[in-house]
């Protein structure tokens, strides 16, 4: 009996909004500027200021108060990029790039031999030379394609 009562509550419990938790991160500077965000103590001599980070759960929309302030540091302060991809090939060609000759069968100058093996599979024959390093893929009817590259394992341009 107390049961039967009881179902209509634990209905209505399932279908209260979930409240997205939020978590302090201390927001260290050195006196070069240097930000460093962690969960731990900042190191001696950084500048600390804690900061609220609400975590929200997947598939929840979130908008970004538009602040002055916000607009002013923006405006303001130079963006440093502290992780970038680098394929060893000096990043000639961007995701985009890479994807569309990946599509297209082609092998551009700026392909590292992970790309190339992953369009073309294993190479049929291995030629090395100098620095230089060619693949060799036997292709029908006694036709073959050759894929060239320099000492750091990058496709060569065409000369």
């Amino acid at each position: 009996m107390l049961l039967d009562t009881c179902k209509p509550v634990f209905a209505a419990l399932l279908f209260l909004p979930v409240i997205a938790t939020a978590t302090t991160v201390n927001r260290c500077e050195d006196e070069h500027g240097s930000i460093t965000f962690t969960t731990l103590a900042c190191p001696t001599g950084h500048a600390l200021k804690r900061q609220n980070v609400h975590s929200p759960l997947p598939g929840t929309v979130v908008t970004a108060n538009s602040s002055t302030e916000t607009r002013t540091r923006r405006e303001t302060e130079e963006l440093v990029v502290v992780g970038q991809r680098d394929d060893g090939c000096g990043n000639v060609l961007n995701a985009e790039q890479r994807r569309r000759a990946i599509i297209n069968q082609q092998t551009p100058a700026g392909m590292t031999k992970r790309d190339v093996e992953s369009l073309l599979g294993k190479p049929d024959k291995i030629v090395g030379r100098n620095a230089e390093l060619r693949y060799v893929y036997e292709e029908k009817k006694g036709k073959s394609r050759q894929v060239t590259f320099d000492e750091n394992g990058c496709v060569k341009g065409k000369r």
